[in-house]
């Protein structure tokens, strides 16, 4: 019989909100995750490590490996949890959109 052990928590850190941008730094030990949560605002990432992520959403789930330095954007709308699913500490810098 297998335990159940919840993950630990990512940690969010709010670098600036003004009536711009919202921009937050979000710290992952290995295996933390976000919780689920739906994007109010259109948004971009940029990996301050390499990423490994594990995207959990309504559909099922899938990895993503993205490289320190590189950028992606998402729409508003969008529900998921991240989850990092590898070894090592990973971080990124989440740019919201107001």
């Amino acid at each position: 019989m297998s335990q159940f052990r919840a993950r630990p928590p990512a940690i969010p850190t709010t670098l600036l909100d003004d009536e711009v941008v919202r921009i937050i730094r979000w710290d992952f030990e290995p295996g933390a995750d976000t919780g689920v949560h739906t994007h109010g605002l259109g948004y971009v990432v940029v990996p301050m490590t390499d990423c490994q992520f594990l995207i959990e959403e309504e559909g099922g789930s899938r990895t993503v490996d993205i490289a320190r330095g590189a950028a992606y954007r998402r729409e508003a709308g969008t529900t998921h949890n991240v989850v990092n699913r590898g070894s090592e500490f990973m971080s990124f810098v989440e740019i919201e959109y107001k």
